[in-house]
């Protein structure tokens, strides 16, 4: 597994990454998950883990400027029943499905990309079938219609 990029947050909002020694924005953090790091965030002052609050944030601003980000009645669930039936629901099956999700897509797009490597291999085989049966075609030339008109035109001259 990959090291966590330890992260440090200061009191005045600021994020630092220790391993980088550098300041860093949320789109940065963002980016730094999206490369597939894992991130832990923790308070610089109390050293408490705040990743949850971070992510939260992250998500919260992609969603100002995405306009969505989950369904309004989906929130409202959220904030209806909080933290008493949610937390199990998200603890044990939300992170399966999704798991369950992306290995399926994934398994899809690896079948997709056989099928399409096969239907271009299958267009060679048949381009190389139809130049095989070229000995063929020469004693059928006389039975296509261009070569009647030509001796039509011919037997009339």
């Amino acid at each position: 597994m990959t090291k966590k990029v330890l992260i440090k947050k200061y009191a005045n909002r600021r994020l630092y990454n220790t391993d980088k020694s550098e300041y860093v924005t949320l789109n940065r953090v963002s980016d730094l998950i999206r490369e597939g790091k894992a991130v832990k965030v923790v308070d610089a002052k109390t050293g408490e883990d705040v990743t949850a609050f971070i992510l939260t944030q992250i998500i919260v601003e992609e969603a100002k400027t995405k306009n969505i980000l989950l369904p309004a009645p989906l929130l409202h669930v959220i904030i209806q029943y909080g933290d008493n039936i949610l937390k199990e629901f998200f603890d044990k099956y939300l992170m399966k499905t999704i798991d369950n999700y992306l290995i399926y897509k994934n398994e899809m797009d690896e079948q997709f990309r056989k099928w399409l490597d096969l239907s271009t291999d299958l267009s060679s085989k048949a381009r190389e079938a139809m130049e095989s049966l070229s000995p063929f075609q020469h004693p059928f030339t006389g039975f296509s219609s261009t070569d009647k008109d030509s001796k039509d035109e011919n037997d009339t001259k």
